[in-house]
Order: C-alpha cells, then sequence, then structure tokens
C-alpha cells in the first residue's frame, strides 16, 4: 500500500520580488498561480509583509479569487501581530479580505520581525502563547486552520496544541545546511522526532523552508506524518532553467516517488 502523497504548496514571493524591481506588472504573479496550478501544484503560499516588498495586499486578494473556483489550497503567511501601516492593513484583516474574496484554507503564523530578510527561527510559545491564542481563535473565524512556525523541537509540540493550532510547520533550514554540509542524519532524527510529538499532540505536520529538489526527497522519507511542503525560493531558481511548469511538476515527482516507496 502507497503512503499518501505530501502536497506540494507553492510560495509565490520571489515571482512578485522580481516583478517589483520594476514598474511593470512582468512576471505577472497571477500568470505564475495559474502555471503552477495546471502544472499539478496541490496549493499557493504567499508571505505579504509590510514592507511590501515582495507579494502586495492586492496579490493576496486576487490570488484568493482565482483559488475559489479551483480545489486547491490558500495559504497565507505572516506575523499576526503585524499592524496596518502605509499600504498595508494588518495581517489579520488582510486575512479577512481575503476570506470575503474567494476564502482562506490555511494562515501560517510566521514570528518574523519588520524588515527581516527571511523567517529564520520558530515561535517561542512561552513568550508569545498568550498573546497568540486569541489571535488563532479570532482567524478560525475566517474559515481557515492555523499552523504554527516552529522549529524541530519536540517538546513544544504540546504548546502550539494548547495555543489551538492545527497544525505546526516545521522550519527547515537548519536540515537543509546540514544536508548541504553531507551529514544530515542527526538533522532528521530531531526533525522526526518533532514530526512525532506533533502528531501525538493531535497537531497536523507541515514543512518548509529551504527545501530543494536535492533534499526534499530524503527529508520526506525519514520524516513522518509531513502534510504538505511549502516551497518557493529553490523551486523558482529552478524554473530558471526547467521553466515553471517544468519546475513544479519536477517536485510533485519527487514527492509521488516517496509515497510510492513508502
Amino acid at each position: 500500500m502507497h503512503a499518501a502523497k505530501t502536497a506540494l504548496s507553492v510560495n509565490l514571493n520571489k515571482v512578485a520580488l522580481l516583478r517589483n524591481a520594476r514598474d511593470l506588472d512582468v512576471p505577472s504573479v497571477e500568470r505564475a498561480a495559474r502555471t503552477c496550478l495546471d502544472a499539478g501544484a496541490d496549493g499557493l503560499t504567499v508571505h505579504p509583509r509590510p514592507d511590501r516588498r515582495h507579494i502586495r495586499p492586492s496579490d493576496v486578494v486576487a490570488l484568493a479569487e482565482l483559488l475559489a473556483d479551483t480545489d486547491a489550497e490558500f495559504n497565507i503567511e505572516g506575523n499576526p501581530f503585524a499592524g496596518a501601516e502605509s499600504g498595508y492593513p494588518g495581517f489579520v484583516e488582510l486575512v479577512a479580505r481575503a476570506s470575503d474574496a474567494g476564502g482562506v484554507a490555511q494562515c501560517t503564523l510566521v514570528p518574523d520581525a519588520p524588515g527581516q530578510r527571511t523567517s529564520d527561527h520558530g515561535w517561542d510559545l512561552g513568550r508569545d502563547g498568550d498573546r497568540l491564542r486569541p489571535l488563532v481563535e479570532r482567524l478560525k473565524g475566517y474559515g481557515c486552520r492555523i499552523s504554527l512556525f516552529m522549529d524541530a523541537d519536540a517538546d513544544a509540540m504540546a504548546a502550539a496544541a494548547a495555543v489551538g493550532a492545527d497544525r505546526i510547520e516545521l522550519y527547515t533550514e537548519p536540515y537543509a545546511q546540514a544536508f548541504a554540509d553531507g551529514d544530515a542524519s542527526a538533522s532528521l532524527a530531531r526533525f522526526a522526532a518533532a514530526a512525532e510529538a506533533a502528531h501525538a499532540a493531535g497537531l497536523g505536520v507541515n514543512a518548509g523552508h529551504d527545501l530543494s529538489l536535492d533534499n526534499l526527497g530524503p527529508f520526506v522519507a525519514a520524516v513522518p506524518h509531513v502534510l504538505e511542503v511549502s516551497i518557493g525560493h529553490a523551486l523558482t531558481a529552478d524554473a530558471l532553467w526547467l521553466g515553471l511548469d517544468a519546475a513544479v511538476r519536477a517536485y510533485q515527482r519527487v514527492l509521488r516517488d516517496v509515497a510510492v516507496a513508502a
């Protein structure tokens, strides 16, 4: 019997970053989204930030409208504490607008600071859990499940469940670095233990950050219960050589091969 295939959600931030280098709608985020969906992506991810350096609030609403007529899921990442500022309505308000426009399947809550180049750590729930809990409840009111961006710490998973999360997303850059260094066995053991702890706490498991065609298969094969991976930077880079359609299909082949072998 084959295992269920891990879903692939394509992060479109880097497409938007390239577009924003010029005052043109080139490359089009919406066209990229349609190409990914036509190639078989299971969902789309965006991480709008207050400085609007890549995905803009208008993109979020447009993608919600596009996905409303598909079976693919829309995943919005961001810091739920981010409030309104020039051109950015605040994270919770942006989720509300996307919900009205077409719906949001999942919100992935990430503890990134303003101006931070990229996400580089998970939540400290001992510090932030009480502040998160009412926002998790509010966001669930828009019909989306909640995933918390977490380090591979098995001891923290019960706290994630207590906050009200439905899933966690394992921050995988430490694994990607260990893989690049040539020995990921200890890192994979930590991630597997964290995934088992999350599953035992009743949480679904997602994963993302610096996963690539090279390291994705070994990760999903070794770490149990991974329902979804969110991949943007490496997939967009691969698309420069393969084309976006072919890059999405290549990542899906990796995930299918792991499922068949399981």
